[in-house]
């Protein structure tokens, strides 16, 4: 029991920087919600539900659009998928005798951040430590968004168009820095821009939403990116370089 509640609190603990930064980024998300039209009881339980400001700004698009329940699911499930590949590596840290209710619920809570600071963490993960991150961190995002749509109703129209480009902000701040780095992912980044471009511009788009046009570049895109310029895995690339050294 104590070994669980030092968990929880070490998780707590290593969850107060995730959740002001999630705040700040959740308060502009709730700007776009408050455009899309939720309340704020219903962009706090948006956020509860969806840990994700990719995510959340996809069916945020997706309502303002009038979309379809099922075009809805599809662009999250395109959103949030690597969300599924973080809960398989995240797995195989727990001890064998983990049971599947603790691993729903961690999977549950996983986002990019919180997948960070618990695959770093020596040795066997135990699951309170999770459940510490995400009690002090979820609710700050809900919180956020739920606040950025109380300020939304309040501030003027300039200011809340004014806010709502800080969320476009964010994602560039996401793939600026990685694109100088890596000629491959800027090069797809540039590869994007323009596909979106033209897909605006070609009639035989024009009756498909601007949420669906952006689902199914980013499977064609990633599908086209992964298959012409794999990843390789760590082990491949050491047995490269031993074969090299000899």
């Amino acid at each position: 029991m104590n070994r669980n509640r030092n968990a929880f609190y070490n998780g707590m603990r290593d969850g107060v920087p995730i959740a002001l930064g999630y705040f700040a980024v959740a308060f502009s998300l709730g700007i776009v919600a408050k455009k899309a039209g939720l309340n704020p009881f219903q962009g706090f339980i948006s956020s509860l539900l969806n840990h994700a400001s990719a995510g959340e700004y996809a069916e945020f698009t997706v309502i303002m659009a009038n979309a379809p329940y099922v075009e809805m699911a599809f662009v999250i499930l395109v959103t949030n998928i690597r969300y599924l590949l973080m809960s398989c590596a995240l797995s195989q840290k727990f001890d064998p005798d983990t049971s599947l209710f603790h691993r729903f619920l961690v999977g549950f809570g996983i986002t990019d951040e919180i997948f960070g600071i618990s695959i770093g963490r020596a040795g066997a993960l135990n699951p309170y430590y999770n459940y510490g991150a995400m009690a002090i961190a979820l609710p700050s995002w809900s919180l956020g968004t739920a606040l950025g749509i109380v300020a939304g109703n309040i501030l003027p129209v300039s200011i809340v168009s004014a806010l709502s480009v800080a969320l476009y902000g964010m994602f560039i701040a996401i793939i600026v820095p990685v694109s100088k780095t890596n000629k491959i992912v800027g090069g797809v980044v540039i590869l994007s821009f323009l596909a979106s471009f033209l897909v605006s511009r070609i009639p035989i788009f024009e009756k498909m939403s601007d949420s669906m046009k952006i689902s199914l570049l980013t499977v064609l895109i990633a599908g086209l990116a992964a298959f012409f310029f794999p990843v390789k895995d760590e082990e491949e690339d050491a047995q490269n370089t031993t074969k090299e050294a000899f």
